[in-house]
């Protein structure tokens, strides 16, 4: 597939050949990969990280966000070179040239987004929860996914403008946290010698690895924009900008939220706490009704969540999309509707996060299923920007620092062993999600024809 990103007089260029609509600007990138980081992490998880670290968990959430950008830099090379749809899994074809291979990180990829977009589901429901508390939870996740299905079939630059004002929205309830510190500061109610704390069992290295798995969720997301590109108007000048502007922009926000949380909340507090940020909003700093604000800050929550869950489901059916151009995945997922969206792609991606939520696994599990499956991605997209180094680079080509990208690998292969160590029950349900793909990879290879397709620029 030959793609031109430079049209005539200096105008940006699209894929031609692609089916998808080129509505995507940099700044809408930029709020996508902002808003789909900011929205898992900070709102759903950062109880967990407390409660494995101890008041320091800002350094877990801080090496967190190092590893992954580390990782950002190979994709923002990447996709400077390849902007097309299908993100790692057409990157680490170009590299090895195996379709099993690349079938496989295909459906991590798929897994990955899937398992997210649960856990989210999940956090939505325990915050839709603090607003309506007769709502049963799994009816509130699964109308959930629902609705994002339905605002993703309304088409790609509908749903990006959705993500950029939720982004928006989001944003503001950081700044109501960062507001009851500055406030909690100046009344002398705040203690800064938490920050410094490791109240973990085993030993504080470990404490802190578990810490940086579970922050590393919160990270996870940025590669979503990757398969975007084909939706870019022009992905070499704005992706590298977007993604690695975004994810700086949400890891600063991290840190100043989590010292925010530790020097203003109890720490065992924050770690009991199934919306742990609900309880910085609680503390009573600011002269408004607790339970209104409360109120407030939880649908500000659920739409960041929201937005964070969209991005998921537009991935997932874009991964579907792509695959199935290139005869990895049955050739129906290939299919547009008149407003030029992969809406088979989307209406399996519903299907399947509607059966994880049924099984039963909780949000905990389902985030450890996301980092083993993304680890192993990232750690293969760094090794395939490594192996490419040489091969379609330009004048425009963004090129990652290599002694970062080494230490990117092992960096995600250590924290990827912590997981599987501590959460061995994990690997049920990545085999399970795996599955799935086996039995699309056999449909495929029983009813696509029998013609493998082994190089992805064919």
């Amino acid at each position: 597939m030959s793609v031109d990103t430079t049209g005539p007089e200096g105008t940006p260029a699209v894929n031609e050949d692609s089916e998808l609509k080129q509505g995507v600007s940099g700044r809408l990138l930029y709020f996508y990969v902002l808003g789909d980081v900011l929205g898992s992490g900070i709102y759903v998880l950062i109880g967990l990280v407390a409660g494995a670290v101890g008041g320091a968990f800002w350094a877990a959430f801080a090496v967190g966000v190092t590893v992954a950008t580390i990782t950002g830099l190979a994709y923002a090379e990447l996709v400077t070179k390849y902007p097309q749809a299908a993100g790692a899994a057409l990157y680490v074809n170009r590299a090895f040239k195996n379709k099993t291979l690349t079938f496989f990180i295909t459906f991590c990829m798929l897994s990955a987004s899937y398992a997210a977009a649960g856990s989210l589901a999940t956090g939505f429901a325990q915050y839709f929860g603090e607003v309506w508390e007769a709502a049963p939870a799994l009816v509130v996740a699964l109308a959930f996914i629902v609705a994002l299905a339905i605002i993703n079939f309304i088409g790609i630059t509908e749903s990006v403008v959705a993500n950029m004002i939720m982004t928006f929205v989001e944003v503001t309830g950081l700044i109501i946290v960062l507001v009851i510190g500055v406030v909690a500061t100046a009344q002398g109610k705040v203690e800064f010698g938490r920050i410094t704390e490791f109240s973990t069992d085993s030993n504080p290295a470990l404490g802190l690895l578990a810490g940086v798995a579970l922050a590393f969720f919160a990270m996870t997301g940025f590669e979503n924009a990757a398969n975007l590109a084909e939706e870019t108007r022009n992905p070499r000048r704005d992706f590298p900008r977007a993604l690695i502007g975004g994810m700086a922009t949400a890891g600063v926000l991290y840190v100043l939220i989590a010292v925010t949380a530790a020097v203003t909340v109890p720490i065992q507090q924050l770690a009991e706490s199934d919306a742990a940020l609900l309880e910085v909003v609680k503390t009573g700093i600011l002269p408004l009704s607790v339970a209104v604000l409360t109120i407030i800050f939880a649908i500000i929550a659920m739409v960041a969540i929201t937005n964070t869950c969209l991005v998921c489901l537009v991935t997932e059916s874009r991964i579907l999309y792509g695959m199935a151009r290139e005869d990895v995945v049955p050739a129906p997922f290939a299919k547009v509707s008149s407003r030029q969206v992969p809406w088979l792609a989307i209406l399996f991606s519903v299907v399947v996060i509607a059966a994880l939520l049924v099984s039963g696994a909780d949000l905990a599990q389902l985030a450890n299923v996301t980092v083993v499956f993304t680890l192993l991605i990232y750690a293969l997209v760094i090794v395939s920007a490594v192996k490419l180094d040489r091969h379609d680079r330009t004048d425009e080509t963004f090129r990652a620092p290599r002694v970062l990208l080494a230490m990117g690998v092992v960096a995600n292969f250590l924290i990827l062993g912590y997981v599987i160590y501590d959460d061995p029950g994990s690997l049920l349900y990545c085999a399970a999600l795996l599955g799935v793909g086996v039995v699309l990879f056999i449909a495929e290879r029983l009813l696509g024809g029998g013609t493998p397709t082994t190089d992805l620029e064919s």
